[in-house]
């Protein structure tokens, strides 16, 4: 030893240095070593007592700091890493891995926290076992979770079972038994002064939480809540311009929209002034939209005669419902399916028109598209009334002249001709007259239709109780066939037309008219109301029918008189019987089998009309004029 190792109460510096060292060391040495050290220094015993002492707190103190300096590298380490993070939920779930592994715990969550309900729930968790503990709901003032956002500071539970500064709630406490959580430490998450959440650290052991430890988590909770906020900032500003991006776009689809409809408002006024038809409607919407226009009719058919689409035909049924509800809204409805389009109806007051039908194109249809297709179905309604307008007067007119040409005042007749070629009738050259008996509800549009029907040149009125159709061609049949068809499909009922030949031209219109007229009254009477047909092929029925009728009654009378006088004064069937036993070739068996009686009942009734007509009376001649007899009476009798 030096001369300095003799003063007394002073070490070597030699053995400074190596209890320095022994105090510094990463791992420390034992207890055993640093006695031997001090033991080689020839202290007394209190001094060497005092000597230990100092050297292990020291070595406490610096494990403290080095273990203090190795988590808060791990602490701003954590904090570059998150910063780095844009992705919200990415984030949560990496900042409470970095929690977990910061302080070691069992069990680490993070709890969403809602300033308006005032509610936590758990967002992101991890070493969680229980299904039940992901997404659970804090009711507010309720846990451990409420106590530290009132508080905005750490709280911490070594026993949740006996925790007594927070209210505890059924719900929460099932969860955290069935996760087997014990001791609990939850930490705000702040960003200024406001709580956007907790972040938890749990044990499934009790645990009493060291200084360290909470202060440790909350200043990793201080660095995770303003990178979170930052994140969720910039995540708003993304949504932000996302959101102002598709305003943008928008807008100028807006704006697109908005100069195709003035384009088709300025067509569409066009078209009403230079006398325009829906047909020009439709082409113009569909050049402004790009699409497909179809124009049905009152009964969903295509107009002009086309034949439909075959989207509209595959789903028929959807396109009478979506009309229905237009009519109903005046409104666009989408039709729903594959080919998804669009229907507006077109309406004039209460009375339906017809309906546009807009396949999808390549324009998107929005509000604006659908007002611009509402605006041309009202436009497609104002056309289809003034053309109704123009057909309604001039079927009027040629209604006069057909009226005249019928008429019995030989004064209307005069002039017929030249004012029928005004309107571009040659009356000498109508070859053919049809004759509807219609309703009178139903005989303004069955004229109308009967008019479309006819070729140019032709006459269509309403006479008496009837429709009446003067046509050109020379073959009836097929005018009448033609004229029934048109006038059936816009009525949807049974029609019957019976058609006449001009021969004579203007000269046997009356004639042919009241002909094919008194043909129409007979021909129901034998089940016939749905046929075209010819007069020359019920000429009987005409002839008899026709002018002069008052002798069919006279001849019936002479003939069956009897007969009839007895089946009116006591409401017996001999008539009836008689009719039967002629159509069944004279066979009293077959005619019981008609009538469902029995043959005896029939035998009975023979006779008493042998009693009133006289025993002669199924005698060639006398047969024939009774079967004719027997006929007219029954067509002449009134239709139940």
């Amino acid at each position: 030893m030096d001369a300095s190792s003799d003063t007394p109460g002073r070490l070597p510096v030699d053995a400074v240095v190596r209890l320095l060292a022994a105090a510094s060391a990463e791992h420390g040495e034992r207890d055993g070593d640093l006695g031997a050290l001090i033991a080689d220094l020839d202290l007394s015993a209190d001094d060497a007592a005092r000597v230990g002492d100092g050297v292990r707190r020291l070595r406490a103190g610096s494990e403290r700091w080095r273990r203090r300096g190795q988590e808060l590298a791990a602490l701003f380490s954590s904090a570059r890493e998150l910063a780095q993070l844009r992705d919200v939920d990415q984030l949560l779930e990496r900042l409470v891995e970095r929690a977990h592994d910061l302080v070691g715990t069992d069990v680490t969550y993070l709890s969403d926290f809602d300033t308006g309900s005032r509610e936590l729930r758990v967002r992101t968790t991890l070493g969680t076992v229980a299904p039940s503990f992901p997404g659970l709901r804090v009711p507010p003032g309720m846990g451990l979770a409420s106590l530290v956002v009132e508080s905005r500071s750490p709280r911490w539970t070594s026993r949740y079972a006996g925790m007594t500064q927070a209210p505890h709630e059924e719900g929460i406490d099932a969860a955290v038994a069935a996760e087997g959580l014990v001791s609990l430490l939850g930490v705000p998450l702040l960003a200024g002064d406001d709580v956007i959440g907790v972040l938890f650290a749990a044990n499934r052991v009790e645990h009493a939480f060291s200084p360290e430890e909470i202060s440790l988590l909350s200043a990793f909770a201080d660095h995770a809540a303003v990178v979170l906020q930052t994140a969720r900032l910039l995540a708003r500003t993304q949504e932000a311009a996302q959101e102002t991006h598709r305003a943008y776009g928008e807008l100028a689809r807006h704006v697109e929209a908005m100069e195709r409809a003035s384009d088709v408002h300025t067509d569409l006024t066009a078209l009403v002034l230079q006398g325009g038809d829906a047909a020009d409607v439709a082409a113009a919407l569909g050049r402004a939209l790009r699409c497909g226009v179809t124009i049905v009719d009152d009964g969903l058919r295509p107009g002009g005669g086309d034949a439909a689409p075959a989207w509209i035909d595959d789903h028929r049924d959807a396109l009478r419902a979506a009309v229905e509800d237009s009519r109903r809204s005046g409104r666009c409805v989408p039709l729903h399916g594959e080919r998804a389009g669009v229907v507006v109806a077109v309406v004039a007051g209460r009375t339906f028109l017809g309906a546009l039908v807009l396949e999808p194109g390549a324009v998107e249809f929005g509000a604006v598209e659908h007002r611009t297709a509402e605006r041309a179905a009202q436009i497609t309604a104002l056309l289809s009334l003034k053309q109704d307008a123009l057909v309604e007067a001039e079927q009027r007119v040629r209604g006069d002249l057909l009226a005249d040409m019928l008429s019995d005042d030989s004064r209307r007749r005069t002039g017929v001709a030249q004012r029928a070629q005004a309107r571009g009738v040659r009356v000498d050259a109508l070859r053919s007259v049809v004759v509807l008996p219609v309703s009178v509800e139903d005989r303004r549009r069955a004229a109308r239709a009967a008019g479309r029907a006819v070729a140019p040149g032709g006459l269509v009125g309403e006479h008496a109780d009837r429709v009446v159709v003067l046509g050109t061609p020379s073959d009836p049949a097929a005018v009448a066939a033609s004229v029934r068809s048109a006038v059936r499909e816009v009525l949807g009922a049974p029609v019957l037309a019976v058609a006449a030949r001009l021969d004579r031209g203007a000269l046997d219109v009356r004639e042919q008219v009241e002909a094919a007229a008194a043909c129409a009254r007979v021909l129901p009477s034998i089940g016939l109301t749905d046929v075209a047909v010819t007069t020359d092929e019920y000429l009987p029925y005409a002839a008899l029918f026709g002018p002069g009728e008052a002798r069919v009654a006279a001849f019936v009378r002479a003939v069956l008189g009897p007969v009839q006088d007895r089946d009116d004064g006591r409401g017996g069937a001999l008539l009836e019987t008689l009719s039967a036993y002629l159509d069944h070739r004279c066979s009293p068996v077959a005619t019981a089998r008609a009538l469902h009686v029995h043959k005896n009942t029939v035998i009975q009734r023979l006779d008493r009309v042998s009693e009133l007509l006289g025993e002669g009376w199924q005698e060639p001649d006398r047969l024939f004029r009774i079967g004719v007899a027997v006929r007219l009476a029954r067509m002449s009798a009134p239709s139940e």
